[in-house]
């Protein structure tokens, strides 16, 4: 396993060792010690799997309690995943950051804790599975508009497009008015 650090404190791209032959691959998605021996202490509490076709754009979601660290990855097609620091006392505080993740690059992201998180779908659709290290609780759900100016994600959306988006992603807060923590 390779842990790359990425530009926000605490994230990280992790690529797992597969082992591939002509039956197909095996790779470990989680194993506590290694992660542990790596930094990322973690435990999970909750599996998530979601299936969204091309266009789709989920997020910026945050808990304002019981924040969720995540450890994402995409199991069919591909997406673009970005974190926001949503951590007042951090140096990075605002500042966000991108990966592409996809069945074939089996990478997956690791979003502690203290950060916004969504993602784009880039192919004919997608599925994408996290585990999360707190319980969903809806009543401290918490949405930052996803085109937010003050955070300017560079999403990878083709000119003249907009994304599909729920009426909650629609209706998401500008980063300067979003509280982070109550």
């Amino acid at each position: 396993m390779k842990l790359i650090h990425s530009p926000l404190n605490g994230c990280f791209l992790i690529e797992p060792d597969v082992f591939s032959d002509r039956r197909g691959f095996f790779m470990e998605t989680w194993h506590k010690r290694k992660f542990e021996e790596a930094g990322i202490k973690a435990d999970f509490v909750q599996d998530n799997h979601s299936r969204s076709e091309k266009g789709t754009l989920r997020g910026l979601h945050f808990q304002s309690r019981n924040s969720q660290g995540k450890l994402v990855r995409v199991i069919s097609g591909e997406v673009f995943d970005v974190a926001v620091d949503i951590r007042p006392e951090s140096a990075t505080f605002g500042k966000w950051h991108g990966e592409t993740l996809s069945a074939e690059n089996k990478k997956m992201f690791w979003v502690p804790p203290g950060f916004a998180h969504g993602f784009y779908v880039t192919s004919d659709y997608a599925e994408f599975v996290y585990k999360c290290t707190d319980y969903y609780t809806p009543q401290y759900e918490r949405c930052i508009i996803w085109n937010d100016e003050q955070i300017a994600i560079n999403w990878p959306i083709p000119d003249g497009s907009m994304p599909l988006l729920s009426k909650k992603d629609l209706e998401g807060k500008p980063f300067s008015q979003c509280r982070f923590s109550e």
